[in-house]
């Protein structure tokens, strides 16, 4: 983790572990990618992968952790997973190698600059995470800024400074943000995986692609600021949304209806009313169990976020790039999965008192995480289904794209089952962390298909 917390009487911590120092290192290797194919980048990968597994454990050195004044909370989990995620990028963006770069130093100087600056200065805490600071994070962004920056123009000269600079900044606040987030998840994983996807999608942005959307858009935001205030103030006089819920499903559903009008924002109502539906069908039943949504089934900013983030993300692409047929579809394969989730977990819950672990089959009562049931199962597909079916029928996208979208909605909620089944209920991360996590593999699985086949 990049800020150290020390409680009262422990002896004082390094700024930079001997474990920090040898990721920080490491980056050296980013500025040879210029002379290496990408096979042979990943055979370095490799190498480095096995020396952190094999060598470094018998060299005596101080790998451990220091996270809230408890060294060696976590021995070999970072050292491992950072030459491993290096190695996945690699293999992700082997055709764009500047990319590999540029996530390679948000992830050793931005998350260094933290610790550093996070543990000397101290300073105001972050509201979201009081283990954090506005020092560290401040500090995480004009680090991880720089270094990306450099590392891109080392590696693509081609690229435009300004573009380049732009985006780094960017995505060193996205980068920022994940490492902030309150969740025990290493992030050697997390910060590369989301800003390695965030950087890639916004490559494809180009200044004219806004402009010929412009006539539309002038109407259109006039439009979706109209049509989600009216049905925010509904929704919260129907108590199906908090306040903050309201305000977050606002900004996000403005974000949406400018991706291609109503059309687009159909979609993500179809979801908002297929998760509204499903969590009241039974919910007296739920509520016995103890099993109920909270708040009487009215979602909050979280739920908000974690739910529609990504479709938000890919609807401003539509506008902005010129590949606005694979943003659509990836737009539809993360609504299709969010729907899909809701409607699996809440009648699979009001169906049956049973599920089963999806990663042992183990019966285990209906709400753990991770657990799944035949009726929750046909539900979520049915509602995945419901979704692209609406999109084909809109318009948005042909018989095949709606296809994509349905297949990558259906590993979206796999993944989502896998990783509450291992990763929530070890309480690593919130089940908003892991809701967010299935609507955007989904849509960037259903973008990178679209694009394969020339969307």
């Amino acid at each position: 983790m990049s800020e150290i917390s020390i409680s009262a009487g422990s002896p004082p911590l390094p700024v930079f572990s001997t474990r920090k120092v040898v990721h920080i290192s490491m980056v050296l290797f980013a500025f040879l990618l210029p002379l290496l194919t990408w096979r042979q980048a990943a055979g370095c990968s490799l190498l480095a992968l096995l020396f952190n597994t094999i060598i470094l454990p018998r060299s005596g050195m101080d790998l451990r952790k220091t996270v809230a004044g408890k060294p060696g909370a976590d021995v070999w989990t970072g050292i491992v997973i950072y030459p491993l995620s290096i190695l996945i990028l690699i293999l992700f963006y082997r055709h764009d190698l500047y990319i590999v770069g540029a996530t390679w130093a948000i992830l050793a100087f931005g998350d260094g600059a933290a610790g550093m600056v996070g543990t000397s200065l101290r300073g105001s805490k972050l509201p979201w995470n009081l283990e954090k600071t506005w020092a560290g994070f401040l500090a995480f962004i004009m680090m991880a800024t720089m270094g990306s920056y450099v590392l891109t123009l080392w590696i693509a000269p081609a690229i435009r400074a300004d573009v380049a600079l732009r985006i780094c900044a960017a995505t060193a606040l996205a980068g920022a943000i994940v490492e902030s987030l309150p969740a025990r998840l290493d992030d050697n994983a997390t910060i590369p995986l989301v800003c390695g996807a965030f950087m890639f999608c916004l490559y494809f942005v180009e200044r004219s692609a806004l402009d010929s959307n412009l006539p539309y858009l002038r109407r259109r935001i006039v439009l979706a600021l109209g049509i989600n205030l009216i049905l925010a103030l509904i929704a919260v006089g129907l108590k199906l949304v908090t306040s903050s819920g309201a305000i977050s499903g606002f900004l996000l559903g403005v974000a949406v209806y400018l991706g291609w009008g109503y059309k687009s924002f159909l979609i993500m109502f179809a979801f908002f009313a297929i998760g509204s539906l499903a969590t009241r069908l039974g919910y007296a039943r739920k509520a016995t169990r103890g099993i109920a949504e909270k708040r009487g089934g009215a979602r909050s900013w979280r739920e908000a976020v974690a739910n529609a983030l990504a479709g938000a993300f890919f609807s401003l692409l539509v506008i902005t790039t010129r590949h606005e047929g694979a943003f659509l579809i990836a737009l539809v394969a993360a609504f299709a999965e969010a729907a899909g989730d809701t409607a699996s977990s809440e009648i699979g819950q009001w169906l049956s008192g049973r599920a089963y672990l999806i990663t042992t089959f183990q019966p285990v009562l209906a709400g753990e995480n991770g657990g799944v049931s035949p009726g929750g199962c046909i539900a979520g597909v049915l509602a995945s289904l419901t979704v692209a079916s609406i999109a084909f029928a809109l318009g948005l996208c042909a018989k095949s794209g709606a296809s994509i979208a349905l297949g990558a909605a259906v590993a979206g909620n796999l993944l989502d089952s896998i990783l509450g089944a291992t990763i929530e209920r070890r309480g690593l991360a919130t089940n908003g962390i892991i809701n967010f996590v299935g609507t955007t593999f989904a849509g960037m699985l259903a973008l990178v298909i679209a694009l394969r086949i020339g969307y």
